[in-house]
């Protein structure tokens, strides 16, 4: 098989039934839809091993065996080890239950830096630390760009720095920051780094290891993947995290101590199904096969990024032409990319009205502070209105960006 040098998105979209609805759909921000692969893997779950795993009867060895290799697929994902990372219902949750695990290593007047940026998953757990004395420090942003001040951090830290908690991509501004560089200065200062990837792992390759990052969160079903999140921790910080299970939980059984009742079984096996997905682009496009999946992978989102960049031009690209419209964000930062995010306002308008006239014209799209609250505040919007977002995944295509820029015309 010859390679394709540009995303093949008739074959991307044969994937997803949902595409053949007739809608534009460019809410991807908010969640994708899912590829057959992935109902595949649930329903078979589902059908044949709804059972209790981890018992010596056949169908729950096939079950324990699903969602092992679940586990193990979504930690290369990220480049971990299946030890290092721990299923969640959401990554609020996983953060939530983390923020509590690490609570005892923390003493009265101890700080933690959180963004302004940030999706309240990684913020509101962090400062609700503040009721058992650490200090809430906030890394605020530009207000007329939604950017981060990076000088702002040399500010922050302080030999009484314990973890900076900040976003890999603004799920509104649409800013990849440099996240590697942001580790190792936290590292210099003593303190842990935890990054929130949910709104980078979409679009780009997530490689913890190269990363350096104490912690690293993620949501499967923001990259075609079933509602659940993906904690990844360095193996002795998770080891010595406090249990937030059953008492008899033991604290070398990280998958279970940091995540009460465990794991949801279905969704865990339908992991799989990701991998299914990504290895069938990979398997289109490429001649050779790797035998590591996280490097199949990356190879496949160099593909997905370009394809995405292209389309996020051409939207950009017409905005800029119509009077009155500002584009949150989208200041590259030291990375020098963006995602293919972007929220947008249009000066006396209502962003309720516009989007529900795009509604009308069958543009899947919303509007609102889409859970990022701190950073619409800080430019002077509320969230009532907020930004109208427009997020556009790898499965949209040049047919999607026409229909969108024409009901666009119509509606500004």
């Amino acid at each position: 098989m010859m390679v394709k040098a540009v995303l093949d998105t008739a074959f991307v979209r044969a994937q997803f039934a949902p595409l053949a609805d007739g809608w534009v759909f460019v809410e991807n921000a908010g969640g994708t839809y899912v590829p057959r692969q992935v109902v595949d893997r649930v329903q078979e779950y589902m059908s044949q091993t709804q059972v209790q795993p981890n018992w010596g009867f056949a169908s729950s060895e096939r079950a324990t065996e699903r969602i092992r290799h679940g586990k193990q697929l979504m930690a290369e994902f990220i480049n971990a080890e299946p030890d290092e990372i721990v299923f969640g219902p959401s990554t609020t949750m996983n953060v939530y239950l983390l923020a509590q695990a690490i609570r005892p290593w923390l003493k009265q007047g101890d700080e933690i830096i959180v963004t302004e940026q940030d999706h309240e998953a990684n913020v509101g757990a962090w400062r609700r630390l503040a009721e058992f004395g650490v200090v809430i420090k906030e890394w605020q942003v530009d207000r007329a760009t939604g950017a981060l001040r990076y000088e702002m951090l040399d500010e922050l830290l302080s030999d009484k720095t314990r973890l900076v908690a900040f976003t890999h991509c603004s799920n509104v501004c649409s800013i990849v920051h440099d996240a590697a560089a942001l580790v190792r200065k936290i590292h210099d200062a003593g303190a842990l780094a935890f990054i929130d990837g949910t709104a980078y792992a979409p679009h780009f390759s997530v490689d913890v290891k190269a990363l350096d990052v104490d912690f690293y969160v993620c949501s499967l079903y923001k990259f075609c993947g079933p509602h659940q999140s993906i904690l990844y921790g360095k193996r002795d910080l998770l080891r010595k995290a406090a249990n937030q299970n059953h008492h008899f939980i033991t604290d070398d059984n990280i998958s279970y101590k940091l995540l009460p009742g465990g794991p949801n079984h279905e969704f865990a096996a339908g992991a799989v199904g990701v991998a299914d997905y990504y290895d069938a682009l990979h398997d289109h496009h490429f001649k050779t096969r790797e035998n590591n999946f996280h490097a199949r992978l990356t190879k496949v989102y160099g593909l997905i990024a370009a394809h995405e960049e292209r389309l996020a031009a051409r939207l950009t690209a017409y905005l800029n032409t119509v009077p009155g419209i500002q584009i949150i964000g989208r200041v590259p930062s030291s990375d020098g990319r963006l995602a293919p995010v972007i929220g947008f306002r249009v000066a006396g308008r209502s962003s309720a009205e516009i989007v529900r006239e795009l509604n009308k014209r069958q543009i899947a799209i919303g509007h609102g502070d889409f859970w990022a609250a701190r950073v619409i505040k800080a430019m002077g919007m509320t969230a009532e209105e907020g930004v109208i977002r427009i997020g556009f995944a790898h499965y949209n295509d040049d047919a999607d960006a026409d229909r969108l820029i024409a009901a666009l015309k119509e509606v500004l």
